[in-house]
């Protein structure tokens, strides 16, 4: 059983200010509790209902944390989702660390994306095409917001994130010599580039796409070209076109 101070506790974590002050954040659902009792998370406690108890007692009782019996309505006034029949996990947030391109890599630079089903959507196409290192500007919303983390759909636990301020950052990479690819309206066609061995993805906010801030470092502007006459793309999917074809090149 959850007690008020728990509850109150692990709801306090869908506030960002909560979640950089106690270092804690949650992972909610079956699926992706499970998923990082196989990452390199430290896990502080995990809530569980009876039935998600006794359908995965053997790796349950391995785990070097707290474990503690609930109900699914208790695992529902605690977080953030609307039903929750099996897990909360308390987990501690990963330290910041730097992140670069190592030798036949890319990484993903996201520019002041700020809705939350975004990243976590980014993650998860991150993920998929094997990207593991994604950096962040400051205005990006947050790495642990409980709706990033359910989006990501456990991709959160393969990929890691650094959050700078990305002209300081590009300012440092630039010495490298390594390729940055960015979207714009107006830029090389996609489908026509070729990507080199190894570089930098930079995409856009929502709605201003790339700030002239950034937009200084891009060595490569790529546009994904239009065919008919929708406006624009969820940045998500742009992501996705645009990693497909890095891939395919």
């Amino acid at each position: 059983m959850l007690s008020k101070n728990q509850s109150k506790y692990l709801n306090s974590l869908q506030q960002k200010k909560y979640r950089q002050e106690y270092g804690h954040f949650l992972v909610e659902g079956g699926k992706s509790v499970l998923e990082v009792l196989d990452a390199d998370f430290q896990i502080e406690t995990i809530f569980v209902t009876d039935k998600f108890y006794k359908e995965n007692t053997q790796k349950l009782e391995k785990q070097p944390f707290r474990l503690e019996i609930a109900t699914a309505d208790e695992l529902a006034k605690a977080g953030s989702l609307q039903s929750n029949d099996a897990a909360i996990a308390l987990v501690k947030t990963k330290p910041n660390d730097f992140l670069y391109a190592d030798t036949s890599e890319y990484v993903l630079i996201l520019d002041d994306i700020r809705d939350p089903g975004n990243l976590g959507t980014i993650i998860r196409i991150a993920d998929w095409y094997g990207i593991t290192k994604i950096v962040c500007s400051l205005t990006t919303t947050d790495w642990y917001n409980p709706k990033v983390i359910a989006a990501s759909k456990g991709s959160f636990t393969r990929v890691r994130g650094y959050y700078t301020e990305l002209e300081d950052y590009l300012e440092k990479i630039k010495s490298t010599e390594c390729k940055i690819y960015g979207t714009f309206l107006e830029g090389e066609n996609i489908y026509k580039t070729t990507f080199g061995q190894t570089g930098y993805i930079v995409m856009g906010n929502e709605s201003n796409g790339i700030s002239e801030p950034v937009e200084k470092y891009i060595t490569h502007k790529i546009t994904i070209p239009r065919f008919g006459s929708a406006e624009s793309l969820n940045v998500g999917i742009a992501t996705a076109i645009v990693l497909d074809n890095w891939r395919r090149g």
